[in-house]
């Protein structure tokens, strides 16, 4: 096996991470914010903020599309042809 394939399998057993930059001030405040709190890392709560605050945008992103008439219609139509309506 090559030193490649080793160093692939070993990445995918823990995960792909990249490294992120931010300001030493901001990174300093977040250790202190969570001493105590369950988190055990700037990573680690860094990571879980993100995940939040994606999800937000995400779900944020999907009620404000809007389905034109048409597409109502077409909806509508495959619905009944399916049974449903």
């Amino acid at each position: 096996m090559c030193l490649d394939n080793v160093n692939d399998e070993r990445e995918e057993r823990r995960g792909r991470y990249t490294t992120v930059s931010i300001p030493i001030t901001l990174y300093n405040r977040i250790k202190e914010l969570i001493k105590d709190t369950g988190f055990t890392s700037v990573s680690q709560f860094v990571t879980y903020i993100l995940r939040e605050v994606i999800a937000s945008m995400e779900k944020e992103k999907l009620e404000s599309e809007v389905v034109s008439e048409e597409d109502k219609k077409r909806i509508i139509e495959k619905l009944k042809k399916l049974g449903y309506l």
